[in-house]
């Protein structure tokens, strides 16, 4: 572990010093053997669905898991749309002359070492990789078990192509040591390691928090909440909310709680049960509910749950006061989501909800880097500091400020 760290700390400094042109043109070579590569990538896959099956993981999280051809060529179209991106290093954020005379600029640099724990997703290992070598940063990888042939036949691809350019094969990395001893001693490591982003269960997060030496920027569970309002369009209403749940459930930008404003409650309510019934989803809801629609008891854990499947919990409330405060009890902070045409209402919402991503009028499941224009993101912080939501290239700078003078010194 102390050897592959050092090493993936000098390569930081080769990495760093690359221009914005060379960036672009190992990304793009980067893609296109993703492209040529695709048999082996999925034969790797086969072997972990296999191992999925055997250990009877989740369909949610199988979906999550499991590549195809359509999803390896997703795979690098990302990473040419990262390829593509904007310059993230070298910004000048700031400037300003001194009453000293002399120049100070605020300019972004890469922020080093960085190391994302995540799990199943098998495209996170290019995305990741991409958006830290794009931003001047090196990459240690930490993906889950279940996905451990994808992400190494993924990784081997990307190491080929930096071995091509003469550069060293650490700046994106698996971590050697995949054990819970190997992360245990990863997050430990802030002589070598600058920030860690886990993503996954909420054992990892709060593990991770509470024992990390190294910076950490949380990807928290995804408690998502949409509210429809009185003045909602209750047909846009209905489009939005089986989308924000039921077009891919296991992923953390799924909705996992309805509140329903209850002026509207008994016509909105079975319509959406009626909706839902078509996805086959299990819906839960509170004794107001249920006084409405036939479904089963939600209990004080549901509002509490992700449940990462096909299953809703329901809440009526009293008007946009009654969403926002349950939102502010139960939600991560991750995204919310609210349905009205009301302006002023729907203001109220979007300032009041402290979540990382607020919508109006549209799915919470649009809370992803590539959809956000980022080409993919390396997490979705649940931080405030330093940054919050899909955390692409610009999120994976720091800054410095360089100093110009003549001379001067100081009295």
């Amino acid at each position: 572990m102390q050897d592959f760290l050092k090493k993936a700390k000098a390569s930081s400094s080769v990495i760093a010093t690359l221009t914005g042109a060379q960036k672009r043109s190992i990304l793009e070579a980067m893609a296109d053997e993703i492209a040529s590569e695709s048999g082996t990538i999925l034969e790797a896959n086969a072997k972990d669905m296999a191992y999925a099956k055997e250990h009877a993981i989740s369909e949610a999280l199988q979906d999550r898991l499991m590549l195809d051809a359509g999803r390896v060529a997703d795979i690098a179209n990302s990473l040419r749309e990262i390829a593509a991106l904007r310059e993230p290093v070298g910004r000048v954020l700031d400037g300003w002359v001194t009453d000293a005379g002399f120049r100070v600029e605020k300019v972004s640099v890469p922020i080093g070492v960085v190391g994302v724990i995540y799990e199943s997703r098998p495209n996170v290992t290019a995305d990741v990789g991409a958006l830290c070598f794009k931003s001047g940063n090196v990459a240690i990888l930490k993906g889950g078990k279940e996905a451990e042939h994808s992400n190494r036949a993924i990784a081997e691809v990307l190491q080929g192509v930096l071995a091509q350019r003469g550069l060293p094969k650490e700046a994106i990395a698996l971590l050697p040591d995949s054990s819970r001893e190997g992360v245990a001693s990863l997050i430990k490591q802030d002589k070598y390691v600058d920030l860690i982003v886990p993503r996954g269960g909420a054992a990892l997060i709060r593990y991770v928090s509470q024992n990390a030496t190294v910076p950490v920027v949380k990807h928290d569970k995804g408690l998502c909440h949409t509210y429809i309002d009185k003045a909602a369009d209750i047909e846009k209403a209905l489009s939005v909310i089986t989308n924000a749940k039921c077009r891919r459930t296991g992923i953390c930008g799924a909705m996992e709680t309805l509140l329903v404003d209850e002026a509207v409650a008994v016509e909105v309510l079975p319509k959406v049960r009626e909706a839902f019934a078509t996805y086959g989803t299990v819906l839960r809801g509170c004794e107001q509910t249920r006084r409405i629609i036939d479904i089963a008891p939600a209990t004080k854990e549901d509002w509490d749950t992700e449940y990462l499947d096909n299953v809703l919990s329901i809440r009526t409330v009293e008007g946009v006061a009654g969403a926002t405060a349950h939102i502010a009890a139960h939600s991560s902070g991750h995204s919310d989501a609210i349905i009205t045409e009301n302006y002023t209402t729907a203001e109220l919402f979007l300032n009041t909800v402290d979540s990382a991503c607020v919508y109006l009028n549209t799915s919470t499941q649009f809370t992803d880097g590539g959809q956000f224009g980022f080409g993919a993101e390396v997490g979705i912080s649940t931080n405030k500091l330093h940054a919050r939501g899909p955390m692409g290239i610009n999120e994976l700078t720091t800054y410095k400020y360089k100093i110009y003078g003549d001379g001067h010194t100081r009295a």
